[in-house]
């Protein structure tokens, strides 16, 4: 059986004072807080193993049947290290999740029935998306290539939108052989990182790795990573502004031309 791990240890620095007492993942959206809406989606999906790491404020968590682990270090890491403080977790078929982004269950279920060992969430439909959230969608937008459906390069900043197939949205599964690929990627490349450069991004330490910088460098080792192609269908929550803008757009029912909620 497949289990979930949500990645939520982040401050959410740029959701403060909602953010000032609690983790980024129960600030409240359309009724609840968005912590909730992933569970509820996430159970109706048939997946009742579910695995929060936690950080910022993560003892205000408290939702029963639910694993805890927590990353000590939240405010000095990123998401690379947030996830493999649950490494005992990794033996098995896994998605995971960030704790910072709402999906559709339609969106779960296509990355559920992924056979490929790595799989990972793109939206195809990012621009319009971008264009309500940002003045200038440069200032925000990574660049995402894909070659006969696998992607080629991901997670680097750009100067025009010719480099972006897509816009990674940080939903992923491993399963197979890529869950000891996975670990074994991780602890090679932290023992090179101890010579003082770090083979994931020379620009920081390994230690505040993005998760982009993680799967580039498993593409640049030869793995291949299949790209699980949706049209809209989340959201990112990562501002007062995203917040302002979904519950304007919620209000104004027209929120479902980006994110159905009532389909979950």
């Amino acid at each position: 059986m497949v289990k979930l791990i949500i990645l939520a240890a982040g401050e959410g620095k740029r959701l403060r004072p909602l953010t000032q007492n609690i983790p980024k993942c129960l600030v409240k959206i359309f009724g609840k807080p968005l912590l909730e809406h992933q569970i509820d989606v996430i159970k109706k999906c048939g997946i009742n193993e579910i695995i929060i790491v936690t950080g910022h404020c993560g003892e205000a968590i408290k939702i029963p049947d639910m694993q805890f682990y927590k990353n000590e270090k939240y405010s000095l890491t990123n998401m690379v290290e947030t996830l493999f403080c649950a490494e005992k977790e990794l033996d098995g078929p896994v998605i995971i999740s960030y704790g910072d982004i709402l999906y559709e269950k339609k969106v779960l279920e296509k990355l559920l029935n992924s056979k490929n060992d790595f799989s990972v969430v793109i939206d195809k439909n990012w621009k319009e998306y971008w264009q309500i959230r940002t003045q200038n969608i440069l200032d925000d937008v990574e660049s995402l290539t894909l070659k006969d459906g696998f992607i080629t390069n991901l997670g680097q900043k750009v100067n025009s939108l010719t480099n972006i197939q897509g816009q990674y949205i940080g939903l992923m599964k491993f399963q197979n052989d890529a869950i000891s690929i996975l670990k074994d990627f991780y602890h090679i490349s932290k023992k090179q990182s101890e010579s003082g450069s770090n083979p994931l991004n020379f620009k920081t330490s390994f230690e505040n790795s993005y998760m982009t910088d993680f799967l580039q460098g498993l593409i640049n080792n030869g793995h291949k990573l299949k790209a699980i192609e949706i049209n809209g269908g989340w959201l990112e929550l990562d501002t007062l502004n995203d917040l302002k803008i979904y519950e304007n757009l919620y209000n104004k029912k027209i929120l479902n031309k980006f994110f159905n909620l009532e389909d979950n």
